[in-house]
């Protein structure tokens, strides 16, 4: 019994540890984003001697963040719904059509998992294409990078779906659309969102990307605000602070929103009669 006891309370200080590595950065964040220029150039966890709540107005207006987040939401959105949804398609196709071609597209899709991003070359295709410095460009980047992970993701749920279920909506007269939309698809709903919620707090949180394919301010997404308050000569840290958790919210949000859809969707997502 002593040995169960001290074991037991070994896993609690563990789990302990491993939460305050998480929550204590946050807190610093959090923290010194309401200090004042010298005070938040120290970083410490000692709460601020004068709270400033400005350093948040100063960010929106100098960051020009309005822009910045109107920019991430619509890479973010829209980038992660076309990405699911067409890697959703594929996956169902891959899965039920079992050809020696989409055995191999399958495993060349998969390939994208263990290859890094090559910006040079991938620079040059875009400029090539005239999606250079456009939004366009940089939703098709965002949308083909999560590509490999959906497909095997899904294609995983998808052999859990008996295929009785396919048949019988052939027999009813569903076409190939019908069939997928109206039957497949809602079935899909649990790792659809989990694919969602992943894919979207990578793309908002994404840095390389944007500044990679975009040199233009009225492209850059929050992220890149940083670089108004961050420079070789002066640092800002309570404006770098308080544009991360500015930044940080969103994520949050569709996080915790998606989170009590997972849940729904794995009860509804069962078979009834």
């Amino acid at each position: 019994m002593k040995k169960q006891k001290v074991q037991n309370a070994l896993k609690h200080i563990v789990c302990i540890l491993l939460c305050l590595t998480v929550v204590l950065p946050f807190y610093m964040v959090l923290i010194n984003s309401f200090k004042d220029k010298g005070e938040a150039a120290r970083m410490s966890l000692a709460l601020p001697t004068k709270w400033v709540f400005s350093n948040y107005a100063e960010v929106i207006k100098k960051g020009n963040l309005i822009q910045g987040f109107a920019n991430s939401l619509l890479y973010a959105l829209v980038a992660t719904t076309l990405g699911v949804v067409l890697c959703a398609m594929a996956a169902f196709v891959m899965c039920r059509n079992r050809t020696k071609l989409n055995t191999f597209l399958y495993y060349f899709v998969l390939c994208g998992l263990f290859f890094p991003v090559n910006y040079v070359t991938l620079v040059r295709v875009l400029s090539a294409l005239n999606l250079n410095d456009t939004r366009v460009g940089i939703v098709m980047v965002f949308t083909s990078a999560m590509i490999p992970f959906c497909v095997f993701t899904i294609r995983n749920f998808v052999i859990s779906i008996p295929v009785e279920l396919d048949e019988a909506a052939v027999i009813d007269g569903a076409g190939p659309l019908s069939l997928f939309f109206k039957i497949i698809m809602p079935l899909m709903k649990p790792t659809l969102v989990t694919c969602f919620i992943l894919q979207f707090m990578t793309v908002w949180s994404d840095f390389l990307t944007p500044l990679y394919l975009s040199s233009k301010s009225k492209l850059f997404p929050m992220t890149m605000a940083v670089y108004q308050f961050f420079g070789k000569n002066k640092s800002y840290w309570n404006y770098i602070f308080a544009d991360i958790v500015l930044t940080c919210i969103p994520v949050i949000i569709v996080y915790m929103i998606g989170q009590k859809y997972i849940v729904g969707g794995m009860t509804s997502g069962a078979v009834k009669e």
